[in-house]
């Protein structure tokens, strides 16, 4: 463990000590470096579920593939982030490194806490780099309310939480996770415990985030530079749903009561937020709604608790964060020519770069679940199992996946196909980095299904 922490932390001073023309280079390259070296925590030859590093940071198959997707994304952030940056005073560019640097930090403990406590304390640390990220470097005058509505939403949702998790103290005497789920069943008479079941949860929904409690996350996907797009979609939303997947073991008798709710806005917000999508004119908006629709599944499937939803809860959460954050790269290369995030605007895209425009197929046809992306088997495995628990859910699953379909290929045909315009006659052309930038998050999205047990969490 610490052997990726203690790197990532020396990160910071080679941001700071590295010569001005050497200062990318060598961050990319070093983050590449430790990106590399998380592959070794997908290799399991232990009987235990846990590999300690010491008593408060393990890692268990559910938080291995989390933590690597979180190492992994960082040397591609630096990446998409360059061309952004290259304008900027060069002190600027040096906190601009540090802060992604602390979030990949804060990311990396929480993933790896075995303490409650230590991962309610990173989950909420992760909120201060990301807000400097979004109000600081983002596009348009609108992003100070963006990050108003991120700042707020979170921290309504996640204070309940800590009076949860010190009432759970006060009752258990502890607040490890290796301990909490052998402890004994809570009294499910009293409304205090309802309130205290909801406490927990609300913190994990808000984040993932459920529909409902969803309107902070398009306006912070929209402002957000192109670096804070692809952590918030790819890794800051799984915070939500690995959260859950952790602490609902402890909820177990009064699930089966109170859960329905928070199924039925799950579930209804898949056919809701897909439909937003189709009536779309922002490219990031419709590339964010469609993560809502996306962790509406998930959430879906953490609720109802079998192997199998679980399974496919972990298997679409690495899915989705690598895609995502495809798509936010590629609206981003289209946002950098254009400088227009207007769908129309783009059209005919496919003439001009036809090498781009393959990467947009292979993004949205991963995005719509077309075999034989580990989407499809995530969606699969999480349908099945809403249909095992509730035949009537494959009308409002099934829909969804008809109207996911419907808005990736009207995401595609808007941007790629079609008369070019004039305008567009003279763009500059697509850079090496950005080619590299999309294959090192397709590649592996195709990778995984070679070996899908590397993210089926504990059910492997």
């Amino acid at each position: 463990m610490l052997k990726i922490i203690i790197p990532t932390i020396m990160l910071l001073p080679i941001s700071w000590l590295s010569p001005k023309n050497w200062l990318w280079t060598s961050s990319i390259s070093y983050s590449l470096l430790i990106a590399t070296l998380s592959l070794f925590w997908s290799k399991w030859n232990i009987e235990v579920g846990w590999e300690f590093s010491n008593h408060y940071l393990g890692v268990d198959p559910l938080s291995a593939p989390l933590l690597t997707l979180t190492c992994w994304l960082l040397p591609l952030t630096l990446l998409a982030s360059q061309n952004h940056l290259n304008n900027e005073p060069h002190m600027r560019q040096r906190v601009y490194i540090n802060l992604l640097i602390m979030l990949q930090t804060f990311l990396i403990m929480a993933f790896s806490a075995t303490e409650m406590i230590l991962f309610y304390i990173m989950f909420e640390a992760t909120l201060i780099p990301t807000l400097i990220i979004i109000t600081r470097w983002g596009n348009q005058t609108e992003r100070l309310n963006a990050g108003t509505y991120f700042l707020f939403y979170t921290l309504m949702g996640s204070l309940p939480l800590l009076i949860a998790l010190l009432i759970m103290q006060k009752d258990l005497s502890t607040l490890s996770m290796l301990i909490m789920q052998y402890s004994q069943t809570l009294n499910i008479v009293s409304w205090a415990n309802k309130f205290w079941w909801t406490a927990c949860l609300i913190a994990f929904l808000v984040k993932m985030p459920l529909y409902g409690v969803h309107l902070w996350l398009p306006k912070a996907h929209v402002e957000a530079p192109i670096a804070g797009s692809m952590i918030l979609a790819a890794v800051l939303l799984k915070l939500g749903g690995y959260g859950m997947m952790r602490i609902i073991i402890m909820l177990d008798p009064l699930t089966k009561q109170m859960t329905y709710p928070f199924l039925i806005l799950a579930i209804w917000g898949i056919i809701m937020t897909s439909s937003i999508c189709l009536r779309q004119t922002d490219l990031k908006s419709l590339i964010a709604y469609s993560s809502v629709s996306h962790m509406g599944l998930v959430a879906a499937a953490i609720l109802i608790q079998t192997p199998w939803s679980f399974a496919g809860a972990t298997a679409l959460m690495i899915a989705h964060g690598l895609i995502s954050s495809t798509l936010f790269c590629l609206a981003n290369t289209n946002y950098e020519r254009t400088h227009s995030r207007t769908l129309l605007l783009s059209r005919g895209m496919q003439i001009i770069f036809p090498l781009m425009a393959t990467s947009w197929f292979l993004a949205n046809l991963a995005n719509l679940a077309l075999p034989p992306s580990p989407n499809l088997m995530g969606e699969l495995l999480i349908i099945t199992s809403l249909f095992n628990w509730s035949n009537w859910t494959i009308i409002i699953t099934g829909l969804g996946v008809l109207l996911t379909a419907s808005y990736s290929l009207y995401m595609f045909l808007m941007t790629q196909r079609g008369p070019t315009p004039q305008h567009l006659l003279f763009m500059s052309p697509t850079h090496t980095r950005e080619h590299l930038l999309i294959y090192l998050h397709l590649i592996p999205t195709l990778l995984l299904i070679l070996k899908p047990e590397l993210i089926l969490g504990w059910t492997s």
